[in-house]
This record gives structure tokens, C-alpha cells and sequence, in this order.
């Protein structure tokens, strides 16, 4: 590995962090389209195979180009070691099946992508995980659920798509003194946003598709912990179900890191324009953004992150007609259920991602059939609104 000044600030890590230039002193990261690797001797193949050697064995289990991405999101999360995925839902997989076995408990927050709420509330059942599932925001809830032992916890803030805030302090104390470990789904925040380890978190794990591509190119996702924990419990697992990614998805993730911060920063700025935008237009019932004086969890939000994100929900009113409607008069705005991308995107989560879930949960989770999701792109802020406003003018 190239030597690397740990002590460099996050913008550097960014751009440098990780890279091992081959023999070649190649400029950007080595793209290693390779399955395998070869080996001096079959005496060096066994000992790579004991682990008494370090060696690249087959592209499933490590790749040089996927190795690049795992130490740089290791540096700029602030983890021991990370364990890069083929998606963000392979990430959360990974890393709730790897720990967890038959007879264990999992306590949730309720408000999850729809996908992870299924695990929980579908898959892990199944092989006699107990799970139970609680309101985020309600500490009350957390204690009274961790007042019995528990193995994992699972939560997500700011929450997709109502935006929730959880009190990660609070709850991984909580949940510490009921001995479980907490996996925090940090998507939404960004590595840059908000730093989970340092707020109690035992592993991290994001979808990489969103804003660390940033650019709707690929799929990829990661997993970050402590070192003991990955080589001992990740790391087998990844090793033989082989939710690995490809060296090409992880170079171009690579290349996405590097504007990572450029990105998210305006972004993060044209976001709280638009919510402010928002707030003010007729047709809208509500409109959620983590640091806006009307979000319920405004302080909380602003004490564990350092800006509000990329994201805003906004509820329109006329329900799934009026919904669709303003989406359906979009044209810079385009409809999609991706999210963190350079464009701006729209999606209705109760009839797309978190359709699954039925009526009652999202009831709960408060996701009306009004409730639209924006991503907030990087095209100008002004024509964002515009788009928005024409919309919205149909509504009247």
C-alpha cells in the first residue's frame, strides 16, 4: 500500500486515500478485470490458502482495484476495515446474516427502506430470528424493547423517505447494556454528513449506489466495522455466499468518491432551498427536511449531522391522484426510485419502494399516498423549482 498521512483531512482522503500504484506508477487506481491469480509455487498457494501468507486468491474473495475502495471508505468513515459488496442491499444482508443466528433477537426501528423492513420483518423469522420492530424517535420504546437481551440493532437516520431522526447516542447505549451490536444504515447522512462510529455505532453500511456513485452508473455497496469483527464474522461469510463486487463497479466508485464532497455539498445546499421553496407553495400538505425549524427532530438532526442532506419529502394534497399528477408534469425532474444521483429524481415510496410493506405499516411510518420523495440534484436550484412550481400549479 502506498504510504498514506493518516492525519490528512478529509477532502484528501478522498481523492488519495487507499491507492496502490502498481510497478506501472499508473495516475488513477488500477482497473484489475481479473477472476484469479497466479501463483510462484504450489507451495505458495497452500500457504496463501492457510493464511500464512498475504496473497490475492480469487477475485470473490479480494481484488487489488475492490481493496483501493475498501481502505478508502475505511479512512474517510473513520472505521477499522470495510468490505465492499455488489449492492447496498447485499451490504445489509451481509452483515445482519453474518452475525445473527437461530434463536437470536433483533430490535428495528420501524421506519426502514423497504427492502431491509422485509428482511426483518420476513426473512429472518424464517430461520427463528426473533425480530421486533419500534417507533425510532421513541426512546421510551428502545428501552422497553432492550430491557430484554437482544443480539443486533438496525436502524436508519435520517430515516427513507419521512426523513425520521434517531438518536444514535441514546440507542447504542441502550442497546450495548442489552448486548447487542448496532448497524447503522448511514445512507441517507453520507459518510461526510454524519459519523455513526463515533456516536456508538458497531457497523456502518451503505448502499454505494446513491451518493458515493453519485451518477447513476453502477451498483455497489459496503460494510465497515471493527478489524476483529470483519476478519472473524464479515469476512467468512462474504467469502462463501459471494455477494462480491466487481473490479470495474468499484473503480468507477473510486472515481465517484472523489467529487463525493463537491457533490454532497451542493446538493445539501440546493435541498434546503428547495424545501424552503416548498413550504411556501400551494398544494403542499407538509414538507420534511431534517434541518428546517419545522422537523420535529430539528435539533437532534442538527446535532449529530453536520447538514441536512440531499433529500426532502414533501406531501401534496389530493392523495395518490394529486401525487401523481405533479410527477407526471415533471420535466427536469425524472421519475425514478434511485436516489443520490447528479440529477434530480422523484419517487411515490407507497406505491414503489415501500409498496411491500402494506397500508397499515406505512401508515404508521405516516407515508400517505401523498407523499412524494426528492432527490435534489446538482442542475440549477432555480429550474429545480420551476419544475416543481409547474407541477404543483396543476394541483389548483
Amino acid at each position: 500500500m502506498t504510504t498514506f498521512d493518516p492525519r490528512y483531512r478529509t477532502a484528501t482522503l478522498l481523492v488519495q486515500g487507499g491507492v496502490e500504484r502498481s510497478h506501472h506508477g499508473e495516475t488513477a487506481e488500477a482497473l484489475y478485470l481479473t477472476s484469479g491469480f497466479v501463483y510462484d509455487s504450489a507451495e505458495q498457494a497452500e500457504a496463501t490458502f492457510k493464511n500464512e501468507v498475504q496473497h490475492f486468491q480469487y477475485s470473490r474473495f479480494g481484488n487489488p482495484t475492490v481493496s483501493m475502495l475498501e481502505a478508502r471508505l475505511a479512512m474517510i468513515e473513520g472505521a477499522e476495515a470495510c468490505r465492499a459488496t455488489a449492492t447496498g442491499m447485499a451490504a445489509v444482508h451481509a452483515a445482519m446474516l453474518s452475525h445473527l443466528k437461530t434463536g437470536d433477537r433483533v430490535v428495528a426501528s420501524r421506519a426502514l427502506f423497504g427492502s431491509c423492513h422485509w428482511i426483518v420483518s420476513t426473512l429472518l423469522p424464517r430461520y427463528g430470528v426473533k425480530t421486533e420492530f419500534v417507533d425510532g424517535g421513541d426512546l421510551a420504546q428502545w428501552r422497553a424493547a432492550l430491557a430484554t437481551p437482544a443480539d443486533m440493532v438496525l436502524l436508519e437516520t435520517p430515516s427513507n423517505p419521512m426523513l425520521d431522526i434517531v438518536d444514535l447516542k441514546a440507542v447504542a447505549d441502550i442497546a450495548h447494556a442489552a448486548g447487542a451490536i448496532v448497524v447503522v444504515d448511514n445512507v441517507f447522512a453520507t459518510p461526510l454528513l454524519q459519523k455513526p462510529f463515533e456516536l456508538g455505532a458497531d457497523v456502518v453500511v451503505y448502499s454505494c449506489t446513491k451518493h458515493i456513485d453519485g451518477q447513476g452508473r453502477v451498483l455497489g455497496g459496503a460494510v465497515l466495522g471493527r478489524q476483529k469483527w470483519v476478519d472473524e464474522v464479515l469476512q467468512p461469510f462474504i467469502r462463501n455466499t459471494g455477494p462480491s463486487i466487481s473490479a470495474f463497479n468499484a473503480w468507477l466508485l473510486l472515481k465517484g468518491i472523489e467529487t463525493l464532497a463537491l457533490r454532497v455539498d451542493a446538493g445539501c445546499r440546493a435541498a434546503a432551498a428547495v424545501a424552503d421553496f416548498l413550504a411556501e407553495q400551494k398544494g403542499i400538505s407538509r414538507v420534511w427536511y431534517p434541518t428546517r425549524a419545522d422537523h420535529p427532530q430539528q435539533a437532534l438532526a442538527m446535532a449529530q449531522m453536520s447538514a441536512g442532506g440531499t433529500m426532502v419529502t414533501f406531501e401534496v394534497k389530493g392523495g395518490k391522484e394529486g401525487a401523481f399528477k405533479v410527477m407526471n408534469a415533471f420535466r427536469l425532474i425524472k421519475v425514478s426510485n434511485n436516489l443520490g444521483d447528479s440529477k434530480s429524481l422523484a419517487t411515490h415510496p407507497a406505491t414503489t419502494t415501500h409498496m411491500r410493506i402494506g397500508a397499515e405499516e406505512r401508515a404508521k411510518l405516516g407515508i400517505t399516498d401523498g407523499v412524494i420523495r426528492l432527490s435534489v440534484g446538482l442542475e440549477d436550484v432555480r429550474d429545480i423549482q420551476d419544475d416543481l412550481a409547474a407541477g404543483l400549479a396543476l394541483l389548483a
